[in-house]
Parts: structure tokens; sequence; C-alpha cells
């Protein structure tokens, strides 16, 4: 890992944006594959008749399927949506109300 040797801390503070951003990519592809494999072997299991009686397979119906794909959509939405919905500009905004009202709070004329 490289540190940050120019120390200019707008550029180490996009980094770390940019490395937890990555972080949540990796986690969110990895969770997509094995949320694929459960897919899977949830239609073997239901459509194909395949037995399969050990112990973390035997509880896959569509109950857990459907609370599984909600979670996964909402993961989905929490990383690629969150940023159009609430992006730079909401950010700034906020930022800018925020302050607006601190402003206002510590007028003592």
């Amino acid at each position: 890992m490289r540190t940050n040797f120019n120390n200019d801390p707008e550029d180490y503070d996009l980094q770390q944006f940019a490395k937890r951003k990555i972080e949540k990519l990796k986690s969110f592809y990895s969770h997509a594959f094995i949320f694929f494999i459960g897919w899977v072997i949830y239609i073997l299991k239901a459509y194909f008749g395949v037995p399969f009686n050990f112990l973390p397979l035997k509880y896959i119906n569509g109950f857990v399927m459907a609370i599984w794909t909600t979670a996964f959509l909402i993961n989905a939405i929490d990383l690629f949506a969150s940023f159009k919905i609430f992006g730079a500009e909401w950010e700034e905004r906020k930022v800018k109300s925020i302050l607006e009202k601190e402003n206002e709070k510590q007028k003592w004329e």
C-alpha cells in the first residue's frame, strides 16, 4: 500500500473515498456471485427435483430466496443509485443549509 507523500488533504480524502468504493464494489460482486449460485441451486431443487439434503442447502426455499433477493437489491441500490440520488450536488446543498442554520443560531444582535 502506498502512503501519501504529497501532503495534499484533498487528494488523500479522494484516495480514501476511492478505496472505500472499491471495497464496496468487491463485496458487491462477491455477493452477486454467491447470489447467482444460490439461485441456480434453488432452481435445481425446486424445478428439477435435485435432492440437496445436507444442512445449508436443505433450507433454500422460495421465502429464503425472496428475502435474499430483497437484500441483494437493497445492496445494489445503495451502491449504484445512492450516488445518483444523493450525489455531490445534494451534499453541497445540505452542507450549505446546515451552515446557514448554524449562522442563524449564532447571530446575537
